[in-house]
């Protein structure tokens, strides 16, 4: 098969590195409006599989054109592109992928192309990162195991594993979009009801192993769209997973307005945004150079089985090694989008319209890819009798 990936940043990169190296793809084309960050990879990686394209993604005939080379187009673009992507998509008539970014509702108005997908006979799957994706699909595994789901809650976090005074965090992705999922509200649900709660609020502590006590807290965009595939459950809930005290600093420069899009001031006679100035300041300070990063994953999947009471743990904890390539983060994230990917294009996937990580990706298959990319991911089953008084 032959592949289009979009973007060249470090996502983007990474699963064209991972697709190359796959024996069912047969063509990788990596585009980039900055084709000179392209060559230089293509350099790198000196594989005859992979060809530099040079594209705007905002120029309509340029996308049209660039995702007509392949059969299967991967979108590693900010989430903004999201939505054009997908449509480009099911107008050249090439299945499509995407990192997510359930932000402004993105992922719903591409789930609304359902319709127009499948009458060009095209599958288009979005939130394919992390979080949304992995931690999607393994919910979704985990839910297919029960006769009934009564709670999914899932924790996930990209972290250093030496952290530096005062934020106890390093840049792992767009920081633009850290500060999206820090001020816009999450949506849960609690006791039955779906809610939407303050992002940075609901702060709890979790334990990993070699990491020791951790905190978790709401953010924005990570139960994406299974508060519709399981809008009956008595929970579901995802929080961020930091360092301790992370949560309360953050909160305190949303609540002084230094990370809200729409605040702004005059200096020297010109407007500025107050975010645009604090990300780029922060930017600086969150950089820890080649430092060692790790991620850290779980989701608890529980219900009914059979008249038990059952409950299905998954949990990674990825740690870059010295001599790695790849941040623990790329790796979860560009591991699963090309896995994803490859089951489209190859026929693992074979439906066509637009579906949900949840529910189209075989968990079971998928937990044995990412397995073999180093990617550990560890089911535990809990069970007990169901007291009926």
């Amino acid at each position: 098969m032959k592949v289009v990936v979009l973007g060249a940043g470090l996502m983007g990169k990474e699963v064209a590195r991972d697709l190359v190296a796959n024996d069912k793809v047969e063509k990788v084309f990596l585009a980039d409006i900055d084709v000179s960050v392209v060559q230089n990879f293509v350099q790198q990686l000196n594989s005859e599989k992979l060809e530099a394209v040079q594209l705007n993604a905002n120029n309509d005939d340029e996308l049209r054109a660039c995702m007509a080379k392949g059969e299967v187009c991967v979108n590693a673009l900010f989430y903004e592109f999201n939505e054009k992507v997908a449509k480009t998509a099911i107008e050249v008539g090439v299945h499509s992928v995407d990192l997510g970014g359930h932000i402004g509702e993105v992922t719903d108005h591409i789930l609304d192309l359902h319709e127009e997908a499948k009458a060009k006979n095209v599958t288009i799957i979005p939130d394919l990162g992390v979080a949304p994706g992995m931690i999607n699909i393994l919910a979704g595994y985990g839910a297919s195991k029960l006769d009934k789901v009564e709670s999914i809650k899932l924790y996930v976090g990209g972290i250093p594993t030496k952290p530096v005074a005062p934020l106890n965090y390093t840049r792992v992705f767009s920081l633009e979009g850290v500060l999206d999922h820090y001020t816009e509200s999450s949506k849960i649900i609690i006791d039955g009801q779906l809610t939407e709660v303050e992002s940075l609020s609901g702060v709890e502590q979790v334990y990993f192993d070699q990491f020791g006590v951790m905190e978790a807290f709401y953010t924005s965009g990570g139960t994406s769209t299974l508060i519709k595939t399981f809008p009956n459950v008595k929970t579901l809930e995802y929080k961020t997973i930091r360092y301790k005290g992370h949560a309360e600093k953050f909160k305190l420069l949303r609540d002084l307005g230094f990370i809200d899009k729409e605040n702004k001031v005059q200096v020297n006679n010109n407007e500025v945004k107050v975010r645009d100035v604090v990300r780029e300041a922060l930017k600086k300070k969150l950089d820890q150079g080649d430092q060692q990063d790790a991620l850290l994953l779980r989701g608890i999947v529980s219900g009914e089985k059979k008249g038990e009471q059952v409950t299905y743990e998954y949990e990674t904890i990825i740690i870059r090694n010295q001599d790695d390539y790849m941040t623990a983060m790329a790796r979860a994230t560009a591991c699963t989008i090309a896995v994803v990917a490859v089951m489209v294009g190859s026929g693992v996937i074979s439906d066509r319209g637009v579906f949900t990580p949840e529910t189209i990706v075989p968990g079971k298959e998928y937990i044995e890819k990412m397995a073999k990319r180093g990617v550990k991911i560890k089911e535990t089953k809990h069970r007990s009798a169901i007291v009926k008084w």
